[in-house]
């Protein structure tokens, strides 16, 4: 069974930065895509960032070059670095992960992936 525990959410003023974790227990952290989502007030679910098997990213485009997504396997833990933030990115967000391996494809989908945790707060307000 996945588990994943995000953390390091905030507070922080327009043009400040943060490092979301995703804290990944279970089978298959390196075989896995995964991604980031993150819902505003009022809002859908919008997907963020995500990451494959093979390290490649893609990023929606509200957020390209400012946020960073990263893997590292040794820690088993997702990244998600972001900075220049602007208030509308304030949102819960959520890390996700695929339910098979070495699955591809619709990586800003979020009904292609199966597991996800709990959330973490990003506001982001002057």
């Amino acid at each position: 069974q996945v588990q994943l525990v995000e953390s390091g959410g905030g507070s922080v003023q327009p043009g400040g930065s943060l490092r979301l974790s995703c804290a990944f227990s279970g089978y298959g952290f390196s075989g896995r895509s995964m991604g980031w989502f993150r819902r505003a007030p009022g809002k859908e679910r919008e997907g963020v960032a995500a990451i494959d098997s093979s390290e490649g990213t893609n990023y929606a485009s509200s957020v390209k070059g400012r946020f960073t997504l990263s893997r590292d396997i040794a820690r088993n833990t997702l990244f998600l670095h972001l900075i220049s933030l602007k208030p509308e990115d304030t949102a819960m967000y959520y890390c996700a992960a695929r339910g098979q391996l070495w699955e591809s494809g619709a990586y800003l989908n979020s009904d292609a992936y199966m597991y996800w945790g709990q959330g973490t707060q990003v506001t982001v307000s002057s």
